[in-house]
């Protein structure tokens, strides 16, 4: 990951049309690098979630760099990182997928639905109201605990959704409005040899939460 961390940081105090066109031929350097990487998790996670299929190629499931700045106040052009949203039928998909994040000082994993539309929210509350059991099983397993503290309450509701009553046992997880997991590493654990097998370890630890959510909204 060497050439993708040079380039990053380079870039973070060059976020600049001018020095990145100088430097196009190291941005797609790093590119391919990730790509590489990218595809190498695909090919791990492949072996236990039949929903991602060996076929899909690391250039559908990764986002671009340049940044739509047309309605942000945010005019940098460049996004600092590179991402990948491994989904079957790749990073457009809907279905509940693996999320790798790359940014030096930065870097993590994470998997579940992020923003889901009110129709997918309502069906994944439905579930746990009416069967938490595996969820809850899940969310206690020691594979799982390895790599996740529980699901991110980031833009949790402050009061019980509509429909449910404040009082309810399992309150704290029907107020998310995401459902994600995610674990954070260090730099020098991403340039290690063996983080590859790491990220799919904790991908392979993630899978039975993403099932849930799978099932909970059909797909």
């Amino acid at each position: 990951m060497n050439t993708v961390f040079s380039f990053l940081k380079k870039l973070e105090t060059n976020n600049n049309r001018e020095w990145f066109e100088n430097n196009k031929s190291n941005y797609l350097k790093a590119k391919e690098e990730f790509e590489e990487f990218v595809q190498d998790l695909i090919t791990g996670i492949v072996k236990f979630d039949k929903q991602i299929t060996p076929d899909l190629k690391a250039k559908d499931c990764t986002f671009r760099i340049y940044k739509d700045v047309r309605f942000s106040k945010d005019k940098l052009p460049y996004k600092n990182n590179m991402g990948a949203s491994i989904n079957p039928g790749g990073k457009k998909s809907l279905i509940a997928g693996y999320y790798f994040h790359l940014q030096p000082g930065g870097c993590f994993l994470a998997g579940g639905v992020y923003m889901p539309e009110p129709e997918m929210l309502n069906a994944i509350r439905q579930e746990i109201d009416y069967n938490a059991e595996p969820l809850l099983k899940i969310l206690k397993a020691a594979s799982f605990k390895k790599y996740f503290t529980g699901i991110d309450n980031e833009g949790a509701l402050k009061t019980a959704p509509k429909g449910y009553d404040k009082e309810h046992p399992l309150i704290d997880l029907l107020r998310n409005r995401h459902f994600v997991v995610s674990h954070y590493f260090t730099d020098n654990q991403l340039m290690d040899k063996n983080f590859n097998k790491e990220a799919v370890s904790a991908f392979k630890a993630m899978h039975p939460f993403l099932e849930y959510l799978r099932q909970a909204t059909d797909k």
